[in-house]
Order: structure tokens, then sequence, then C-alpha cells
């Protein structure tokens, strides 16, 4: 199988890039997407040219670390799958396939398909944690957690950081993310002590981050690899919603 790629070439953050295009000969259907762009590499690389640069680590679908906009769909538009988990059977010969980057001020370009997704991990280092002391690790049933708190929580647990909900968003929201984040804690009895106080610094780190704003679209929990719902979202409305209410003006200010 022979494909026609269009890939966008960016040196850094600060260059201006360009779609630039590839031919893909002897493409194998069982190859993933990844392996298929491992081989146009070696071939750019035999003839002197820079490999195109793209992110990657387990290419189980489990780290979250690949990501980019395939035809204009986040991870190439398959539900429940990460752009490592796309194959070549899904295309055919002849197709023209679009590659490039996540698009949002809040994940700048570091080279070619390559963003800096950061500032996921600075919303998650603002309140993402629990300070229950626990000792020695406790016995599994010592604490009781109701099946559907459970069931929610490790639902939201699922989300994997990768961005796709960011970037198939038109404003670019982080809402599904952030959602994720705080009901995999706020659902669980030991994530209560701080459960206020992380709405709200979540919810400030995510504006200081420059994401957009949420309008509820949809389009975020239909480009999750990990079908994340958006109920998620309306948890964390409320959480904040009734963290600005019952915070004190100190543990707001606190709270950023």
């Amino acid at each position: 199988m022979k494909l026609t790629l269009h890939v966008w070439r960016q040196k850094n953050s600060t260059a201006p890039g360009q779609f630039v295009r590839y031919e893909a000969n002897d493409v194998n259907t069982h190859m993933s997407f990844l392996e298929m762009l491992d081989v146009v590499n070696e071939e750019l690389i035999l003839k002197g040219e820079e490999p195109i640069a793209f992110d990657h680590d387990c290419r189980e679908g489990i780290c979250g670390t690949c990501g980019s906009m395939v035809n204009g769909l986040a991870h190439g538009g398959h539900k429940g799958a990460t752009l490592c988990q796309l194959h070549m059977r899904f295309f055919k010969d002849g197709d023209e396939v679009w590659l490039e980057p996540w698009r949002a001020r809040a994940f700048p370009v570091i080279r070619d398909l390559v963003v800096d997704r950061g500032a996921l991990d600075r919303i998650v280092a603002s309140g993402g944690y629990v300070s229950v002391p626990t000792g020695s690790a406790p016995d599994g049933n010592a604490v009781a957690v109701p099946k559907p708190d459970a069931d929610r929580s490790m639902d939201a647990a699922c989300c994997i950081g990768c961005g796709a909900c960011v970037a198939a968003c038109p404003n670019a929201a982080v809402a599904l993310f952030l959602g994720a984040k705080i009901t995999h804690l706020g659902s669980l009895p030991q994530g209560q002590p701080e459960r206020m106080d992380r709405a709200l610094k979540m919810v400030a780190r995510a504006r200081q981050e420059v994401f957009g704003y949420c309008t509820n679209i949809g389009e975020c929990e239909a480009a999750c690899p990990k079908e994340i719902k958006l109920d998620v979202i309306a948890r964390t409305n409320r959480d904040f919603l009734r963290a600005s209410f019952t915070r004190s003006p100190e543990a707001k200010q606190v709270a950023g």
C-alpha cells in the first residue's frame, strides 16, 4: 500500500512551519500508525534528511504520550483509540494523509508534531493529591467505598493526559481533563479533606495556563481515547461553585 503524507514540519516554537509532502511506499496494513512513521523516518535518515519528530513511549495506549491530528481528527478519530493504536488497515491504497500537531495556545509546538503538554502536569500538581496519613499499607477492605463511587473514580482515573480533548475542542478547553482529575479523587473518601480546595486550586491553575472556556460542545468526549464522559465536567462545576460559596476568603486566596 502507498500513501501520500502531508506532515507539519517546524524546527521550534518560534520558527515558521509548513506542510511537507512525503511518499510512504510499501506500507503494511498490519503496521500501527507510529510504525509507519518509523519506516518513513528510516528512509529520511538514509537520505540524510531530518526525521519527523513525534511523541511516543509505551505504544500500547496507556501512557498518553503520542498524539497528533490525522486528517483533522485527534488520534485519527477512531473511537477509544490513541494514535499508537491506529492501524494502517483503516487506510486505503493511494490515500492522502494530513498530519499536524495539537493546536492550542497552551500546547506550544516544540518541533514538528511534538508539543509541550506541561500545562496538564502543572494543573495536576496544583491540587491533585491527598494528604490523608495512611501509615503502613492499610487493608484493602479497611475503608468502605460504595461501588458507584468506586466505579466513578476508576472511570475518571482512566484519563491518560494525552491532550486530545483540548486539541479537539474548538475553544481549546481543558474541562474534560480537569474534570477527570477532580472526579478521580473527589469521589473517594480519601479525597474528601482537600476536595473543595482542590477544585479551587486546579480551576485557578487551568485559567493561568490560557486554556479556553468550556461551552459544552462535546468534541472532547468524542475525541477522548478512554471515552471519559462529560459528567465529570458537571461534577467539577458543582465542586467549584460549592467551594466558591463555602470556603473562607483566606482559603480562596491561597487557592489562587
